[in-house]
């Protein structure tokens, strides 16, 4: 929503390049680490909350992991572009096992599929600017 105009308006980055895949894996981070906490709540009213335990595990460490990362990667200017490369791998990582994990309960809990679907965009968001920081170094 806003970061476009926020990445623009940093006097800290070079003649207003904005990165697109970085935009993208931001807006997808905070994204994820939203579905994948309404996921973990929705998991502990389920009546077979034992059997969500890795699922929750798994929500909170991505959810983490994007909260993270997200932020990060808002705040580069002086960053540098080796570590911000490791933490998107990380993040995709972490995206990549929970949305495997809530697929095993997508048919019966509708939570799940949607979180499942969140952590797929951001994994392709993170592999996305993994890519581009790569090629670039920015």
């Amino acid at each position: 929503m806003h970061v476009r105009a926020t990445f623009l308006s940093d006097p800290h980055l070079a003649s207003g390049a904005v990165n697109d895949t970085l935009m993208h894996c931001v807006e997808a981070c905070f994204d994820c680490a939203q579905a994948c906490i309404s996921c973990a709540d929705a998991c502990l009213s389920e009546e077979g909350v034992a059997g969500l335990g890795r699922c929750i595990r798994l929500n909170l460490d991505c959810a983490d992991a994007c909260a993270a990362t997200g932020p990060m990667l808002t705040r580069r200017t002086h960053a540098s572009p080796a570590l911000i490369q490791r933490m998107v791998e990380t993040c995709a990582e972490l995206c990549r096992a929970c949305a495997d994990e809530c697929e095993r309960h997508a048919e019966e809990h509708e939570h799940c599929r949607i979180c499942a679907e969140a952590c797929r965009a951001c994994e392709r968001a993170c592999d996305a600017a993994a890519v581009s920081l790569g090629a670039t170094g920015a």
